[in-house]
């Protein structure tokens, strides 16, 4: 079991990120985050994974979530379930000044691919 997420850091505009059980709300791991309370964002997430399956579901899509973005003024976050266990998802909030989403997406799924549950 590998729930290393220390490669998020690498990420340029990374505020914080932090690795999160759907089914518990529980944060199974953080990076970087120190002006931004992680447990809190990962538990509000939730919601909006729950909501957006219930919303899949609802439209009978016959799909699954490969990552949910928020835009907000200054940032973006990021919220991509594992491919392995869709009940965990990787979160990250990100400067929008800085950040370059196109590659943080890839830095996310990289990371995704080293975790083992």
């Amino acid at each position: 079991m590998s729930l290393d997420i220390s490669k998020l850091s690498e990420i340029k505009g990374l505020l914080g990120a932090c690795l999160v059980d759907s089914d518990t709300g529980l944060v199974l791991g953080t990076e970087g985050g120190s002006k931004f309370d992680l447990e809190t964002a990962g538990a509000a997430n939730v919601e909006v994974v729950r909501a957006k399956l219930q919303a899949i579901e609802a439209l009978k899509l016959n799909d699954t979530i490969e990552d949910i973005l928020i835009t907000l003024g200054k940032q973006f976050h990021l919220v991509r379930p594992l491919d392995k266990n869709p009940n965990i998802f990787v979160y990250v909030a990100l400067d929008k000044k800085s950040a370059n989403l196109g590659l943080a997406r890839l830095q996310v799924k990289a990371v995704e691919e080293t975790l083992s549950l």
